[in-house]
């Protein structure tokens, strides 16, 4: 396994603060605008990429109203996956002025092509990096295609077995990718927490011998931000500008604040989780004094007995530690201590 992968020159890996990719997705709702101002939110909120899905309809299913392509339950019931597909997707024309903005405004931007042709038009814009959906990750083709760009992948599993993510990790690997993160994901939209299993996020990076992250489709953070503490390196959420938009993703996504809190907070819990670490820190080193140690609470004259009415363990902490409590007690006092004193060593035999 890689310690690391790099993308537009971010380190991803478990020694780096996790990635965090903003996916747009179809949150546009048919406005360049609003995509430039998503660009923009997820920028100032601080994540580290905005990523896109590159597809037409055409590429990616047909226009028929047969039973099979009719959507039956769920966020998107009534429509045929061509309608679906026709209102969600980003206009190719739109790319490379999305590529420049992103360019303009210092963030990373990539995509999830979902046929050959979207892998070449983000080949020709200079995509540094692709994402494969969970829904193709058993599109195994599409997988060996993009490797071969050498290009750094990243694959969500949501809805793959044990063998279909064997299989892409496997395809990917022998096409040539060299740098992969492979996220963990539930694709339900949205998704409910407890059906995340995230012990499945270690137990995967040790199956298949790669990075893991998080997709997460919950409405909330907590499931991303404790992700990270079992070594999620990448965590990706969709984003909007308005959850209530109308469109096809907005009700699952989060919006700037939570956004800006997904960036704060899972960047704190990977600076938490640190290192095995039994020294004394640094923020400790002042408490030191409101330890517990040995002092004398009752004149003592010199050759008196040090006894339990004389010396007590108390606090602050500027004397013999406690657990020389019953070792002193019966030593003579080698000098005259007053009442009030950290004992020390020097002043019994």
């Amino acid at each position: 396994m890689n310690a690391f992968i790099e993308i537009d020159g971010k380190k991803i890996g478990p020694d780096y603060e996790p990635y965090i990719i903003a996916e747009m997705s179809a949150n546009h709702n048919g406005s360049i605008e609003n995509a430039f101002k998503i660009m923009e939110m997820a920028k100032e909120c601080g994540a580290n990429a905005i990523k896109l899905q590159t597809y037409r309809p055409d590429t990616i299913t047909m226009k028929s109203d047969n039973p099979e392509f009719m959507i039956k339950g769920g966020l998107w019931a009534g429509k045929t996956l061509y309608e679906l597909y026709e209102d969600a997707h980003m206009p190719w024309d739109w790319h490379e002025l999305l590529f420049a903005k992103a360019k303009e405004i210092g963030i990373t931007i990539f995509s999830s092509p979902f046929d050959f042709t979207a892998v070449d038009l983000l080949e020709s814009l200079g995509a540094p990096a692709y994402k494969i959906a969970s829904f193709e990750a058993i599109d195994l083709p599409l997988i060996e295609y993009v490797a071969k760009t050498g290009k750094p992948m990243i694959i969500s599993t949501g809805m793959a077995n044990e063998e279909e993510i064997l299989e892409a990790v496997e395809t990917a690997k022998n096409a040539g990718c060299k740098e992969l993160v492979v996220l963990h994901c539930v694709s339900g939209y949205p998704a409910p927490s407890e059906d995340y299993n995230l012990a499945t996020i270690p137990d995967m990076a040790n199956r298949f011998g790669v990075l893991t992250g998080l997709s997460d489709h919950t409405i909330e953070n907590t499931t991303a931000i404790t992700s990270v503490v079992l070594g999620a390196c990448l965590i990706e959420k969709h984003v909007t500008l308005n959850r209530k938009g109308g469109g096809p993703d907005d009700s699952f996504s989060l919006e700037k604040r939570e956004l800006m809190q997904l960036c704060r907070d899972s960047k704190i819990a990977w600076r938490a989780l640190g290192k095995v670490n039994y020294e004394r820190k640094e923020s400790e080193k002042g408490n030191m004094i409101f330890r517990r140690s040995l002092y004398v609470v009752k004149d003592i004259a010199e050759g008196e007995e040090l006894s339990h009415e004389n010396v007590k363990s108390i606090r602050p902490g500027y004397g013999l530690a406690p657990k020389h409590y019953e070792t002193v007690l019966g030593k003579k006092a080698l000098c005259e201590i007053k009442a009030g004193v950290a004992l020390s060593s020097e002043m019994f035999e």
